[in-house]
């Protein structure tokens, strides 16, 4: 922009070492890379093409009538002695043990401490020690299984996160809320595949390896909450546990065809996560949250979650449809690097949007939101600010001072499998140190149109309004392109930023058989508006639909 001006004005260009020049040079750079990437994506697609000419075997079809049922029903059914908690249990179990040979979701399970508690579960309901109505007050998910990202704490569970220096590392409790799914009875059976770290988009660390989306096996379920939307996508689990710092519940929710909630920041506690970091942003961006096959279960398992919290969101209020104010867009603005949206999501927003016109007579929009073209540079930015991201050369398996590790040669010798750390997470680490290829000073500027554009879209939200757009441009990708695609993560990261709730609604499968869908976010703290929406949008239009 600033090359621009000086040339328009017929204006000598600046000297090389000028902080304006400076400046520009960076700002082309971070440019550069998503020019880069977009081209490396045009070249390798007929190699991806190719390598995958042919889907691999599918998930096996779910044969089990209790693996339809969403949780809540499930719980009913349970409490009225239709089911027992060993029967439903027990079916979960065994389906984990079918899909996970195919799709590498569990990182470790605790399948006979579940089967025992469920049948302690039997025997409390059996001997009724309490009414049917005690039972789903005091303990809403009794008997019900619920799995767990391994990056929040389940007490004796593995808590490595895939990073091999802390490979053997047991989590000493269960995080504040698994605790809390505990004491609404539930029963957590695994904790679930992540990044190392959660530092990717895609599930592969060195422990435990790549997980599979279930609707097609060479592609990823994204990431970091990848293993935990695998396995509820494929009806192994029916309540997840996830978190979300950048798009980590909503973009493998995405990609595998459930809802996912990001809540607005400070309802869900983050004690018992890892990573986790000491300045103040990380725990604005940073949420757990839940994730679900069935949208009637996406807000009494947020309840669950928030404990004590949950009724300052005033989640029961009964939202008049009618004053709801529709926003919505198909892109982020115009940019040469972002990623253009796939027309079938286009067409889910859109459609979001007039069904919620034509049903209720909302107002709808579509605003001009000028700084959204810049969503990766100010999003980036904000993040980088933070102190405390987990850095990979602090951490190893040597105790000697003497062998801190070099970033970019660890690099060279990841990419032959040589390092102690993924390759994904040495890439994400050499941003970090390179400040995300920012000049500070260029870094203050986006600092500053991060505030406006926060205060713009709290005012345009309101306590009234909902914003419907792309939770991620495309459909699911290739194993390993997510080099190539980080430029889409500018419509979830943007919102963490922000700290604004957002839910993630499927809307059917693609041509391609693959899953599509919206996002739906609201003003901070009007986290009921987002669900409210995803519960109409999800009854409208089907919501999670089996792999084929």
């Amino acid at each position: 922009m600033e090359i621009a001006l000086y040339l328009h004005r017929n204006l000598p260009l600046p000297p090389i070492n000028n902080p304006v020049f400076l400046q520009i040079e960076m700002e082309i750079l971070v440019r550069f890379v998503g020019a880069l990437e977009i081209l490396l994506c045009w070249l390798t697609a007929p190699i991806y093409f190719l390598l995958h000419l042919r889907r691999n075997r599918p998930v096996p079809p779910i044969s089990n009538p209790i693996l339809l049922e969403s949780a809540t029903e499930l719980a009913r059914k349970i409490r009225t002695e239709e089911y027992s908690s060993e029967q439903v249990v027990r079916a979960f179990i065994l389906r984990c043990r079918e899909v996970n040979p195919i799709l590498n979701a569990v990182v470790e399970d605790r399948y006979v401490k579940a089967l025992s508690e469920a049948h302690t579960v039997d025997q409390m309901i059996y001997n009724k020690e309490k009414t049917v109505e005690e039972m789903e007050r005091d303990t809403p998910f009794l008997g019900v299984p619920f799995t767990v990202k391994e990056s929040i704490g389940v007490k004796g569970m593995s808590q490595s996160v895939g990073c091999l220096p802390r490979l053997g590392v047991k989590a000493s409790c269960d995080g504040d809320s698994v605790a809390n799914m505990r004491r609404a009875g539930a029963i957590p059976i695994a904790v679930t595949n992540t990044p190392e770290l959660c530092l990717c988009w895609e599930s592969t660390n060195l422990i435990t390896g790549r997980t599979n989306n279930p609707y097609d096996l060479n592609r990823t379920p994204g990431g970091s909450s990848g293993g935990e939307a695998a396995l509820v996508s494929s009806g192994a689990s029916v309540l997840g546990v996830a978190s979300d710092i950048a798009g980590s519940i909503r973009l493998p929710a995405a990609f595998t065809g459930v809802f996912g909630h990001k809540p607005t920041p400070g309802y869900i506690s983050l004690n018992g996560h890892y990573p986790t970091s000491n300045d103040e942003n990380f725990s604005k961006f940073l949420v757990v949250g839940p994730m679900v096959r069935y949208v009637q279960d996406l807000k009494p398992l947020f309840k669950i979650m928030a404990g004590e919290k949950a009724a300052i969101l005033n989640l029961d209020e009964e939202i008049n449809m009618k004053k709801l104010r529709v926003m919505y867009m198909t892109d982020l603005g115009e940019s040469m690097v972002m990623i253009p949206t796939d027309e079938e999501i286009r067409a889910a927003v859109k459609n979001s949007a007039d069904h919620l016109k034509t049903k209720f007579g909302c107002q709808t929009e579509m605003p001009y939101i000028e700084e959204l073209s810049d969503t990766v540079e100010i999003s980036s930015s904000v993040f980088f600010s933070m102190d405390g991201i987990p850095d990979l050369m602090e951490i190893s398996s040597s105790d000697d001072p003497k062998m801190k590790k070099n970033i970019f040669i660890e690099m060279i010798k990841g990419i032959f499998g040589l390092s102690e750390f993924s390759l994904a997470g040495l890439i994400f680490t050499a941003i970090y140190k390179c400040n995300g290829f920012m000049l500070k000073s260029r870094q203050q500027k986006y600092i500053q149109m991060h505030k406006v554009l926060k205060k713009k879209l709290t005012d345009m939200l309101g306590d009234d309004g909902v914003f419907i757009l792309p939770t991620h441009p495309i459909p699911a990708y290739y194993h390993g392109q997510f080099t190539m695609k980080t430029a889409g993560v500018g419509f979830t990261m943007i919102f963490n930023t922000l700290e604004m709730p957002a839910t993630h609604v499927p809307m059917g499968l693609n041509k391609d058989g693959l899953p599509i869908g919206v996002q739906v976010v609201a003003g901070p703290h009007q986290d009921r508006l987002c669900l409210a929406v995803a519960q109409e949008l999800g009854q409208k239009f089907g919501g999670w639909v089996p792999a084929p």
